[in-house]
C-alpha cells in the first residue's frame, strides 16, 4: 500500500465568501456547530461539550514529523494543536488539551499569523487538529492568511464526529481531510467516545468531506499530497472485529479513491491503568491480521505503521511553543 504520485493541482485563491465578524457572532451565539447541538451562547463565555466558548485557544503550534510520510513531508506539518475537543474518548492521547485543561488563548488576527510563520518556516502545509468547535474562527483566519500570501495546502485533521453544513463553511478553504474513522459499533462509540451514533455522524461527514476535495492529488516532484482525504482508523485492542467492518465499508464506497492510514499505535495513558479492555498496547498478531484482511479486500492506497508506535514519546509536548 503506496502511494503513486499524481500531477499537482495548482490554483490560485479566490476568497469563495465573505467571512465577517457578525456571520461568526450569530454562529458563536447559538452553537449547533456539531451534532450535540447545545445551543451554548458562546458569545457569553458559556461553553457546550466541547468546552470552549468563543475564545480560541491552542497548545502548539510547530512543525510536526509524525503525520503520514505525503503530509509531513522532509520539512514537517505545520500543526497548530486546539484545545478543546466535542468528543470525550476516554483513551485519548491528548487528553490534557481535549479537556481544555492546557491552553494559551489566540486572537484572530494573531492566529493568522501563525499560519504564515509556519509556512515561512518551511512547512508542508498547515494542519488544524481538533478544529470542529473553532471552524467559525479558523475560517475568517484563514481567509485572512489566504489573502496575504498562504499557499501551502491547509489539513483538517478531525476524529470526524462533524455536521456537514458545518464542513461547507470549510469549502474552498480546505485542501486536505485527515479524518478519524473509530468504529461502527454503537456499544464502542458509548463506550469509549459517549456517541452512540459516531458511525452515523462520522460516514456522513466523511462524505462531504469526498465531495469536497475529491481524489487524491498528489505533487509529482516530492510526493506531498495537495488534496484528497486520507481517512484514518486507530486499532484498539481486542476489537478486530470493528476494524474489519470499517476497511470493508471504507472500500466498497471508496475503492481506492481516498487514502485509510491503518494505525497501530493506540497508547494505554496512565488513567487506563484499570480499565482491562484499554490497558494493553495493540498486539502484532492483532495488526498483522488487520494488514492481511486490508489486502485482501484491494485496498491499495493506503499508510501502515512499522516499529514501535506505542509511546508516550510519540505524543508532542503542549508546550505553547509557535504562540
Amino acid at each position: 500500500m503506496e502511494q503513486t504520485p499524481k500531477t499537482q493541482n495548482q490554483t490560485l485563491y479566490n476568497a469563495p465568501k465573505l467571512y465577517s465578524d457578525k456571520w461568526l457572532t450569530q454562529l458563536m451565539s447559538d452553537c449547533t456547530l456539531c451534532p450535540h447541538n447545545c445551543h451554548a451562547d458562546r458569545t457569553l463565555g458559556n461553553s457546550g461539550y466541547c468546552g470552549s466558548s468563543d475564545r480560541l485557544f491552542a497548545a502548539r503550534a510547530a512543525l510536526h514529523f509524525w503525520e503520514e510520510p505525503c503530509i509531513s513531508g522532509t520539512n514537517g506539518s505545520g500543526t497548530v494543536f486546539f484545545s478543546g475537543c466535542n468528543l470525550r474518548c476516554i483513551f485519548c492521547q491528548n487528553h490534557n488539551i481535549a479537556l481544555g485543561v492546557t491552553g494559551k488563548e489566540i486572537f484572530l488576527t494573531h492566529l493568522s499569523e501563525i499560519f504564515l510563520e509556519l509556512q515561512e518556516k518551511g512547512a508542508h502545509n498547515i494542519n488544524l487538529v481538533t478544529p470542529s468547535h473553532y471552524i467559525p474562527q479558523i475560517c475568517i483566519a484563514l481567509d485572512k492568511a489566504k489573502l496575504q500570501g498562504l499557499s501551502i495546502p491547509v489539513v483538517y485533521n478531525t476524529g470526524s464526529y462533524e455536521k456537514p453544513e458545518s464542513l461547507r463553511y470549510l469549502e474552498g478553504l480546505v485542501d486536505i481531510y485527515l479524518p478519524d474513522l473509530k468504529y461502527i459499533s454503537s456499544q464502542l462509540s458509548q463506550a469509549y467516545s459517549h456517541a452512540p451514533d459516531y458511525f452515523t455522524v462520522a460516514s456522513k461527514a466523511i462524505e462531504e468531506m469526498y465531495r469536497q476535495v475529491g481524489k487524491p492529488v498528489f505533487d509529482n516532484r516530492t510526493g506531498l499530497m495537495q488534496k484528497g482525504i486520507i481517512v484514518r482508523h486507530l486499532l484498539l485492542p481486542g476489537q478486530t472485529r470493528d476494524s474489519k467492518k470499517i476497511l470493508r465499508y471504507l472500500y466498497e464506497t471508496y475503492k481506492n479513491d481516498i487514502y485509510v492510514s491503518i494505525m497501530n499505535q493506540y497508547t494505554p495513558m496512565p488513567h487506563m491503568a484499570e480499565d482491562e479492555r484499554l490497558n494493553r498496547p495493540v498486539s502484532n498478531e492483532e495488526y498483522e491480521r488487520i494488514l492481511h484482511f486490508a489486502e485482501m479486500l484491494g485496498i491499495e492506497n493506503g499508510f501502515i505503521q512499522e516499529g514501535e508506535t506505542a509511546k508516550e514519546s510519540f505524543i508532542p509536548p503542549f508546550d505553547y511553543e509557535g504562540l
